[in-house]
């Protein structure tokens, strides 16, 4: 019965790991690659390569050692590149998303109406 509690934990830790991992993949592949190099951090392809290779070994490889080691490296992103390439951005990824150019901090510009 325990065996079979600590099972259920640890399989429910392995996919948060993995869902962790497949976020901080697809929040990398939304920021732009001049972003990281105004953030002053490791470049696009780097955070791809390693949050790809998170994902994979945690798919495939059920060694804890290196989940661990993934979950540092999602860690890392999203504790301090994540916040650092949102700060360059403007809290968006890639582009804008909505809004128009008549957008102030607060909202439209409506003229003065």
């Amino acid at each position: 019965m325990l065996m079979q509690a600590f099972g259920g934990f640890m399989w429910l830790l392995f996919t948060a790991m993995l869902v962790l991992a497949v976020v901080a993949l697809v929040l990398a592949v939304t920021f732009r690659e001049d972003a990281y190099r105004a953030a002053d951090k490791q470049t696009k392809n780097f955070w791809l390569i390693i949050l790809g290779i998170v994902v994979l070994v945690n798919l495939v490889v059920p060694m804890l050692f290196l989940q661990i080691a993934g979950l540092v490296a999602t860690i890392v992103f999203m504790v301090d590149v994540r916040p650092a390439l949102k700060q360059v951005t403007g809290g968006r990824g890639g582009g804008r998303r909505g809004g128009s150019s008549s957008d102030g901090p607060y909202g439209p510009y409506n003229g003065g109406r």
